[in-house]
Order: structure tokens, then C-alpha cells, then sequence
């Protein structure tokens, strides 16, 4: 009898310590610094206009991606996302502008992602559409997003770009960036989420408070409802570029898990 107590008590101290060591391993690979981060754009814009975001935090010895959406569905940029993702190694933070906040909601679920981040950005749940989040406000007087043209693309109104989209740039920039816009299909915006990350991981938020093309309002009721961590900013719906600094902080603040 007390040969067999004497082997349960040992047996019980092993499984101890086996728990512990396994606890502590997961603490270690949890407080894991964040080195690779993902940028992802928006509608009416391409991965260019993270440039200056990418320098500052390139500076500060991060590996930053920036990824290039097709803008055909949601499908196909989630894709783009999760191709960046198999090229890096290790913890990463997905940043997502605008439409990008869907696209790193549903990509997001990655066992490589560790947190993400949202920069006047949507932030659908599962069963959502970015259209219906879109009309579940009244829209600012100065936005531009048309109707889907006859070929089933979506375009931001040339005479509206500068006021609506990129209001604290100069106008030779919005000018530039409005010629050039990606077209964005309506694939994206109508279609549902089926994964949300934001339920499972950490997120962290910029709000835009002079955004025209997502009103703060809604900026603020999904950064709510996903629990994020809000840093507001005055600035245009492309606060990443005017205040590349600012958002650039928030984004290293989201990387040392703060």
C-alpha cells in the first residue's frame, strides 16, 4: 500500500511538472516580440500609399509586407493575404485600411497572426457584409462611392476624391491617387464573412475623426463591438498617410502587445 501511494505521489509530482513547464513555454511563445508586420489597403487606393509607414517601421527593425489586393472579391484578396502570410516566419500583425479591415478580419484567423490592427477601417463579424455596414448610416455629404458601374465595378467619384477621401492631402496627391484608383469589384463589398478574428485575437484601432468616407460614428460602433484598443486622430479617411507617425505608433504599440 504504501509502495503504491508512493508511486501515485511521484507519478502526481511528473504530471505537475510537466504542466508547468508546458504552461510556461506558452507564456514564452506568447510574450514572442512581433517582427513581422502586414499591410493591407483598401478600396480606391493601392499597398503605394503605405510608404511612409512602411519606412518608419522598417527603421524600427520590422519586417514589413505590404500586400497588393486584386480588389475582385473578398475571396481573392483574403488569398493575397494568406500568400504573404506563408512567406514570412513567426508572429504577425496584420494592419488593415478600410476595406482591408475586412479582408484581415476573415484572413486574420491564421495561427500565424497574433493581433491586428485597424486604421479607419471596417471591422465586419461573420454573417456581415461591408454594403450593409456601409447603409446602416447616413453617408457624409462629401463621399463619392458610386453606384457598380455596368460591369459590376466600383469607383470613388473623381470630383469628390480630395473632400471625401483624402481631404488633408494636397490636391496634386488626391488628384493622383483618384487617376489612379483600383477598381473595386462589388464581389467584395456584397459578400458575407465567415470568420471573424477579432473574436479570437487582440485588436487595436485608429479612428479617423474627420473621415468622410467611413464616418466616425460607425468607425467607432465596430472598434466598440470588437473590444479594440482605440487611438482617435484627426485626420482624413487616409490618416495613415497625412499622419503616417502617429498611425506608425499605434501600430508598434500593437506589435509590443500595448
Amino acid at each position: 500500500m504504501k509502495l503504491s501511494l508512493s508511486l501515485r505521489n511521484i507519478a502526481g509530482s511528473l504530471l505537475a511538472a510537466l504542466l508547468l513547464l508546458s504552461s510556461a513555454g506558452s507564456q514564452a511563445q506568447s510574450s514572442t516580440p512581433v517582427k513581422n508586420i502586414l499591410l493591407v489597403h483598401g478600396a480606391f487606393a493601392d499597398g503605394s500609399g503605405w510608404e511612409d509607414i512602411y519606412k518608419i517601421l522598417s527603421s524600427r527593425g520590422y519586417n514589413v509586407v505590404i500586400v497588393q489586393n486584386p480588389l475582385l472579391s473578398l475571396e481573392e484578396d483574403v488569398a493575397a493575404v494568406n500568400r504573404a502570410l506563408d512567406r514570412v516566419e513567426g508572429p504577425t500583425l496584420l494592419v488593415g485600411h478600410s476595406w482591408g479591415g475586412a479582408v484581415i478580419t476573415q484572413a486574420g484567423t491564421s495561427p500565424k497572426v497574433v493581433g491586428l490592427v485597424y486604421v479607419a477601417a471596417f471591422v465586419p463579424d461573420a454573417g456581415e457584409t461591408v454594403i450593409g455596414l456601409v447603409t446602416s448610416v447616413p453617408p457624409a455629404p462629401e463621399n463619392g462611392i458610386q453606384p457598380p458601374d455596368a460591369k459590376g465595378f466600383i469607383y470613388f467619384d473623381l470630383s469628390k476624391y480630395h473632400a471625401g477621401f483624402a481631404a488633408d492631402l494636397s490636391k496634386d496627391k488626391a488628384a493622383f491617387m483618384a487617376a489612379s484608383q483600383g477598381a473595386w469589384s462589388a464581389k467584395g463589398p456584397t459578400t458575407p464573412l465567415t470568420q471573424t478574428a477579432w473574436k479570437s485575437k487582440p485588436s487595436w484601432a485608429v479612428l479617423a475623426t474627420e473621415d468622410k468616407a467611413i464616418v466616425p460614428e460607425l468607425q467607432r460602433t465596430m472598434y466598440k463591438r470588437a473590444g479594440a484598443t482605440v487611438t482617435e486622430i484627426k485626420g482624413s479617411h487616409v490618416v495613415f498617410m497625412s499622419k503616417a507617425k502617429a498611425v506608425a505608433d499605434v501600430i508598434e504599440a500593437a506589435a509590443k502587445g500595448k
